[in-house]
This record gives C-alpha cells, structure tokens and sequence, in this order.
C-alpha cells in the first residue's frame, strides 16, 4: 500500500511541475521605496520599464490603484506564471485613513471569484489569482510603525501570508536597523498581527540547512536592499550595488 501511495505522490508531483504553478505577489508601500527595485533585483526582469513618475502635485490628489505585472519565470524546469500585484498611490494622499481599502477590497474580490469558478463546471481551466503573499514595505526613517502601517496589517494578517521588510536598509547602521527590528516586532505583538512564519524543518534535514532556517527566522523583519545595476558574481548574473 506504501508503494502504491509513493507511485500516486511521485505522478502528482509530475503532473503539477509539468503543468507549472502560478503565483501571485502584492507589493504596498509608499513609492520611493524601492518596491520595484526589489521585485526587478528578485526575479531578475525589469516589470516596471515603461513606468511614468508621477510629480508632487499628482501625488496630493492620487488614490491608491492596483497595477499587476504578470510574467512567466522557469527556474530548474519549474514554471512559475507570476502575477506582481502593486498598490501606487497608496499613503500619498493627504487623507491616507482609507488607503486600506483598496487593497483589501481587490484580495476579497480574488477570493470571491477563485469560489466562483470552483463552484463551476469547467474546472479544469481554472486561473488562480488569489493573492499568496504581501510584501509591506516600512520606510527606513521612522522608529517604529505608523498607525497607517497598523491599520492596513490588521486587516490583511488574516487574508495573505503578510511578510514585512525593511525598506532601502543601507540608509541604516547595524545599530539602527536591529533598533527598527526590534520596535517593529513589539508593536506587531502589541496588535495582535499574525506574519508569515517559515515552518519546522523536518528532523532529517542536514544542520547547515537548518542554520540556515535559523538566521532566517532570525531576521524578520527583513532588511532589504534592492539595485538596478547587474553584476557579473562567481559566473551568474545578478542584480546588486558595487561599493
């Protein structure tokens, strides 16, 4: 019966790689942050090229839209149909309070229609566009989190997988950046904010993988620097700053 269940494991997992995975990935934060950056520098592809920046006038009286970027990635004969859901607009307005809304409204919607097509007869085609992650990214010149911050957290920490970044970190000392860590993390607990947590590693896994799963756990909030500039590194090329 063993047998029988590994065989049925083994052609699921072929079926699924050869039919390829998709997606999709919400990015909020004030622009200027580098968001674009950072997704360009992750998947190596430039999603935002043709991109109007927008002045300070149109920055006053803009309203948070939603943008999505979808692209078709293969890493290791894995294809991955990718989806960046971004926010412009959001916290520029003068009356940020609702800056919430948009997003949370364009997630339910993704839900909403996902149970549609589920609950239909052609099932076979269906196009997940659930959000599966959100990147929140905080500004590097504040102490801790803004109550807009906290406003948009409660009410997505339930509906996505929320990961929460430190933006343009090299703006930072060592000093300054463990300091934002910590007061970041008090006031998620304070709020009762649910992030993403990567789960146990299995017993059987090697220690230097399990390291590994130990420095990351131990540095959420991540800090993160992103780079337009590609760089040539032991033969690979990556996105990255020279200094």
């Amino acid at each position: 019966m063993e047998a029988v269940d590994n065989i049925l494991v083994i052609a699921m997992h072929r079926k699924s790689v050869k039919k390829g995975f998709e997606f999709t990935l919400m990015v909020v934060g004030e622009s200027g942050l580098g968001k674009s950056t950072l997704i360009n520098s992750l998947f190596l592809e430039d999603l935002y090229k043709n991109r109007v920046v927008p002045d300070v006038n149109e920055k006053l009286q803009k309203t948070t839209t939603i943008d999505k970027k979808t692209m078709e990635i293969e890493e290791k004969g894995v294809k991955v149909r990718l989806t960046v859901v971004d926010t412009p607009g959001f916290g520029e307005a003068i009356n940020c309070e609702d800056s919430w809304k948009v997003c949370v409204n364009y997630i339910d919607e993704q839900f909403r229609q996902y149970f549609t097509d589920e609950s239909g007869l052609n099932r076979r085609n269906i196009q997940d566009n659930r959000v599966h992650c959100c990147l929140y990214f905080v500004p590097p010149w504040g102490h801790s989190l803004r109550q807009m911050d906290l406003d948009l957290m409660k009410r997505l920490h339930r509906k996505v997988n929320l990961v929460v970044v430190i933006a343009k970190a090299d703006c930072l000392t060592s000093l300054e950046v463990a300091t934002l860590k910590k007061n970041i993390l008090n006031d998620i607990k304070e709020n009762g904010i649910q992030m993403y947590e990567f789960p146990e590693c299995d017993s059987d896994e090697d220690e230097e993988f399990k390291q590994q799963d130990r420095e990351l756990k131990a540095s959420i909030p991540f800090a993160v620097v992103g780079s337009n500039s590609i760089l040539e590194v032991a033969g690979r090329k990556i996105r990255g700053r020279q200094y």
